[in-house]
């Protein structure tokens, strides 16, 4: 008998219409959600694209990127375990350090991942890793 967990449908996770400091803790946020669950999962973030000119300060509400760091080690180990990959579905004119975070993979996230600007070919990556 196989005792392996069966996978959920990929989750979706939207972020795009968000700033990218408010994006970031809701992936973040989802994502620690999902590995609390303790089940298999993959999932697909939508990515905000680049504000237009220069960036205003993050609000008082939003995570430090020190504190996000912090969440993201707190959580890698359930991504580890857990996930079966992260679908980036992201603009082709995101700045070098938000793309270097996408394409850092396992050694990041803990998990594979894939980028994309294709949400049907995220949504297809992140369903054949569900059934891995």
């Amino acid at each position: 008998m196989d005792v392996r967990r069966a996978v959920q449908e990929p989750r979706e996770i939207d972020a795009s219409g968000l700033p990218m400091e408010h994006a970031q803790a809701v992936i973040l946020d989802a994502l620690r959600a999902l590995t609390e669950c303790e089940e298999p999962f993959a999932a697909i973030l939508l990515m905000p694209a680049p504000p237009e000119g220069r960036t205003p300060p993050a609000s008082g509400d939003v995570p430090s990127a020190a504190d996000r760091i912090r969440t993201l080690k707190s959580i890698r180990p359930g991504l580890t375990e857990f996930c079966r990959g992260l679908a980036f579905v992201a603009p082709a004119d995101i700045p070098a350090e938000r793309a270097e975070a996408i394409h850092s993979g396992e050694q990041l996230w803990g998990c594979p991942t894939t980028a994309t600007q294709d949400v049907t070919a995220a949504r297809a990556w992140a369903e054949a890793r569900s059934r891995e």
